[in-house]
């Protein structure tokens, strides 16, 4: 696998995104899908951030990947299809309202997660 915090691109429509995943550290840890808008430079953080029930990538675990115990449910952030349907469900809750030149927008991914694995 080539390296996974490159850019990758997401066509959506007339839309151009580019988007890439990593983790973060420390006190604001999490895994973070981060979407760059092409034309306009808006970027978009959906990040998923530990706690009870919350299962995170690690040593064990591809890269990238978040899901719930309680479910089972998992998905992994390098898929295309799934940061597709993450992007969907953000723009339907208004997280691109206003996501203009440089602006930038950080959102909490699980309720997004919920929302897709309850489809």
């Amino acid at each position: 696998m080539g390296n996974p915090r490159r850019l990758r691109r997401l066509v959506v429509g007339t839309v151009t995104w580019r988007w890439s995943v990593h983790h973060r550290r420390g006190d604001d840890s999490g895994e973070v899908l981060t979407l760059h808008r092409e034309a306009t430079g808006g970027r978009l953080r959906i990040v998923f951030r530990p706690g009870p029930g919350r299962l995170m990538s690690d040593a064990l675990w591809q890269t990238g990947s978040v899901g719930c115990r309680d479910s089972g449910a998992v998905l992994n952030l390098h898929e295309p299809n799934v940061v597709r349907r993450l992007l969907d469900a953000a723009a339907a809750r208004g997280a691109l309202t206003g996501l203009a030149g440089r602006a930038e927008r950080e959102v909490d991914g699980w309720p997004l997660f919920a929302e897709l694995v309850d489809r």
